[in-house]
């Protein structure tokens, strides 16, 4: 006869609570005391002390920080103002709405992680009550140091991470995604004048409104760009590797030495010196005019077609190195008896590429190129230093013809009328597409569907 195995059902924090002493129940609201009671000093001071910080904090400026969160500023607007008592004029300055959403979210951060906080006491108290419930060896407060360089070093290891993704990641997204849902604009900038709530308004106005002219438009061809630019460079870079990794082909490492240069090179140097290359009185157009191919110039940088070609294939340029070097390390490890016995059955060089050598690059570097589609939605660099957006387009708002969404949200933070919302705005849509294809390609890879 089989016995079924009943699971030692789990104690609760109600258990705790109604079982436990007096020192277990002070627990639930001074953190520490259990501990402190048990003996376990470290943990139970560094509890308690927390605890005391926090309303301390909490009564001297967080609530006060966390109510002006909901108004971010009483004052809206500075000026001059007469002082009855000195008889003369000073001038105010509105509230400083910035620092206000900055220190609130921080503020809520804080109340997030003393709350977890809270509850690792909790689950230290039921802890220490079950132990001393079935009468066990409670761990010392050095055993419990030396468990955080044993069984718990990961622990360990991974608090200043922890930390500095919580302050320098995650804060300064909340606070980005919090503007989208202000009027903080070139209108409402600190000292003359503070920024308040507007719900949805920005999105409105991307979607539907005025911005909704450029949203569009700069989206398209960001979309496009990206497909290109990926696209191109994958198989330009595969041919390349595939024909300097021919038979009949000499000087491989020389070879790939040359196109690797390009790669090597930063660049921002070889972007701005394509930029100088390719201007209207560049070298290029300097030739095809002494040769008599034009009278005037080729508008590569200045005409709205031109210069979105241009990108393309200067971005093949210096991406084609990265895809024909990983393509190589794929090339040189593919099965060759696979190949052997497809030529022996008859099958021509184009027929092993495509049932072949392609298939199986593609398997391989999908996951890279899932990536690299994802770069390129944000590539700021080529853009940037290649055109900076131009040609300029007078239907597009603080945008040019060859903007991404990523260049027109720098046009947005940096240009003379600064929208930092609409910006925001533009950074959220940006993540959400860029996740979403992340997570739909990558599911849809056969790399993933046999990881």
């Amino acid at each position: 006869m089989t016995h079924k195995f009943t699971p030692k059902p789990k104690v609760t924090f109600r258990e705790v609570w109604k079982e436990g002493d007096i020192f277990t129940k002070l627990s639930f609201f001074f953190m520490g005391l259990a501990q402190l009671k048990n003996k376990q000093w470290l943990k139970g001071i560094i509890f308690l002390l927390t605890e005391i910080v926090f309303v301390a904090w909490l009564v001297i400026n967080g609530i006060n920080t966390i109510y002006l969160l909901g108004s971010l500023g009483e004052v809206k607007k500075g000026g001059l103002h007469f002082d009855a008592s000195q008889g003369v004029y000073e001038r105010t300055s509105a509230d400083n709405s910035m620092l206000i959403l900055l220190f609130g979210i921080l503020a809520l951060i804080v109340v997030v992680v003393v709350a977890y906080l809270y509850y690792v006491n909790l689950k230290s108290v039921r802890h220490l009550y079950v132990l001393n419930k079935e009468d066990k060896h409670i761990p010392t407060t050095m055993e419990d140091l030396a468990s955080l360089l044993n069984e718990r070093f990961h622990t360990t290891l991974m608090f200043i991470p922890l930390a500095g993704v919580l302050l320098f990641t995650i804060l300064p997204i909340l606070y980005m995604v919090s503007l989208a849902f202000t009027n903080y604009d070139n209108s409402h900038q600190w000292p003359a004048f503070g920024f308040s709530w507007v719900g949805l308004e920005n999105f409105g106005n991307i979607l539907t409104g005025q911005a909704s002219g450029t949203f569009f438009p700069v989206l398209a061809w960001t979309l496009v760009w990206a497909v290109a630019a990926t696209a191109t460079t994958f198989f330009f870079g595969v041919l390349l590797a595939m024909l300097i990794e021919s038979k009949g082909i000499k000087f491989k490492a020389f070879w790939r030495t040359v196109f690797v240069t390009v790669f090597a090179v930063p660049q921002f140097v070889s972007l701005l010196m394509m930029h100088q290359f390719l201007d209207k009185s560049g070298p290029l157009n300097t030739f095809f005019q002494n040769i008599g191919w034009t009278k005037t110039f080729f508008p590569f940088l200045t005409d709205p077609t031109w210069a979105r070609v241009t990108v393309i294939v200067v971005n093949m340029w210096i991406g084609i190195p990265v895809s024909m070097l990983v393509a190589t390390a794929i090339i040189q490890n593919l099965p060759q008896d696979q190949i052997e016995a497809a030529k022996i059955d008859g099958a021509n060089a184009f027929q092993v590429f495509r049932s072949i050598t392609f298939p199986q690059i593609l398997f391989v570097m999908s996951p890279a190129l899932i990536q690299q589609f994802i770069g390129n939605i944000n590539n700021f660099n080529v853009i940037y230093l290649l055109t900076g957006g131009a040609p300029a387009n007078s239907n597009y708002f603080m945008a040019g013809s060859t903007d991404l969404l990523v260049t027109w949200l720098y046009n947005l933070t940096m240009g003379q009328l600064k929208n930092y919302n609409l910006a925001a705005v533009v950074g959220i849509m940006t993540f959400i597409i860029s996740a979403a294809f992340s997570l739909i390609a990558y599911r849809k890879t056969n790399a993933f569907k046999e990881g």
